[in-house]
């Protein structure tokens, strides 16, 4: 029984039993709901979080994935830029390499470049070898050739003659060295013909030998080296004045010496460091 007193009076009003129930059925359904929408909530203020704290993760490591990326690009850009100067520096190689395959006499230049550099330092290296051991340059330094092979009139007696060595105009007493690696086959002293001669025996049936000597510097039978001292220019024997006169022989033929002369160690040593297959502590 619920009663209702105003100034009008008082009313009263039977709620009966099925009421009482719907009433209690809504008062526990909003109950329930509010319990739900509560716990709804809640969870949802969690996942909002948690959704704050993945998105500054996220954040933190998309910045750091954008400073590699930067990273990345600037070395890329480092790498092809070192790339190109070493593609430079390899065809410059490759040029140079060619300019000194030219000089060496090496006709094949279509292999890989480590092939190609191995021949040529191998080729090179046999033909500084080569250079020690027959006669190359010239026995004295800085001389004036006066007189070279072939038939010529002689100077003193005016007659032609084959003129079978290089002469090469220098005072008496001017130092002269050994073309090449070999051993002092003889030494003669003489006032006729050839004057002071002095012969040297090299290796692969080369020779060289050296007229109209002031004196020797060495012996009959002793090793010599290139560039040792051996002799000293003069103007004994038929000479018309101080000179040297120069001959390369093999196995007893007489040879032009100019070629021998002027391919020397200075001019390979030079084409060497230049192409810089070696430095210049040769």
């Amino acid at each position: 029984m619920v009663s209702v007193s105003s100034v009008r009076g008082t009313k009263h009003f039977h709620i009966g039993k099925w009421v009482r129930h719907c009433l209690k059925g809504i008062g526990y359904f909003v109950a329930l709901g509010v319990m739900v929408t509560g716990g709804a909530i809640y969870y949802l203020v969690n996942e909002v979080d948690f959704a704050k704290l993945k998105q500054r993760e996220l954040e933190t490591k998309s910045m750091s994935l954008t400073e590699e990326v930067e990273s990345l690009r600037e070395l890329k850009t480092s790498l092809e830029s070192d790339l190109i100067d070493r593609e430079e520096r390899m065809n410059l190689v490759s040029d140079r390499l060619g300019d000194l395959e030219k000089v060496l006499g090496m006709n094949d230049s279509e292999g890989e470049l480590e092939s190609r550099l191995d021949t040529a330092a191998i080729t090179s290296s046999v033909r500084m070898v080569m250079l020690t051991q027959i006669p190359s340059g010239a026995p004295v330094h800085n001389a004036r050739i006066s007189s070279g092979y072939g038939k010529r009139k002689h100077p003193v007696t005016g007659s032609i003659r084959m003129h079978r060595g290089q002469d090469f105009a220098v005072n008496t007493g001017t130092p002269v060295y050994a073309p090449a690696d070999g051993v002092v086959e003889i030494t003669r002293p003489s006032k006729e013909g050839s004057g002071n001669f002095l012969r040297l025996q090299h290796s692969y049936g080369f020779s060289s030998s050296y007229s109209h000597l002031q004196k020797f510097a060495v012996k009959s039978g002793e090793f010599v080296q290139k560039g040792d001292l051996i002799a000293y220019s003069g103007n004994s024997g038929l000479s018309s004045g101080p000179h040297l006169h120069y001959e390369v022989r093999f196995v007893g033929r007489p040879l032009d010496p100019k070629p021998f002369v002027d391919w020397g160690w200075t001019i390979l040593k030079q084409y060497l460091v230049k192409y810089e297959v070696f430095d210049g502590n040769l």
